[in-house]
């Protein structure tokens, strides 16, 4: 499957709406990528991602990326060090929790959504948008192969 295919146009939208929305609660940079198929450790492959797509350039080092590999159904959430920084351990668990809950029914989009939604609330006790905010990085879903 074509991974810019996967979630169709409205649902496409839906999502950048959902990081727009995150975004305006906090100075956190939120980016989605997905591909048809991880060749290697998950982790790996999103950190290399987040790197490539220059997620570690942002101010407050506070970007955030939710990879999906959709064939051999994996997906990650990695931040940046800023994040990690501040956050208590197991930070991400109830977010991926919720995220997989929605996956295991299919509802791809709606598990993205969610995963973005209670990211930026978290987000926004570390990391509170500020009245000169910039958006950093691109709201648009990035695809590979």
């Amino acid at each position: 499957m074509n991974p810019s295919e996967f979630l169709g146009k409205e649902n496409e939208r839906l999502i950048k709406e959902a990081i727009e929305g995150a975004e305006n609660q906090t100075s956190g940079e939120i980016r989605v990528h997905i591909e048809t198929k991880c060749k290697e450790d998950v982790l790996d492959r999103a950190s290399w991602l987040f790197k490539k797509l220059k997620m570690h350039e942002t101010k407050e080092r506070n970007g955030v990326l939710i990879y999906l590999s959709i064939s051999d159904r994996k997906f990650a959430i990695i931040g940046d060090s800023g994040i990690h920084k501040v956050v208590p351990e197991g930070f991400w668990d109830t977010i991926k929790e919720d995220m997989i809950n929605h996956f295991s029914k299919g509802e791809f989009a709606m598990g993205i959504i969610t995963g973005i939604d209670k990211t930026g609330e978290q987000l926004k006790q570390y990391f509170p948008r500020q009245s000169d905010d910039v958006n950093e990085l691109s709201d648009e879903i990035s695809y590979g192969k």
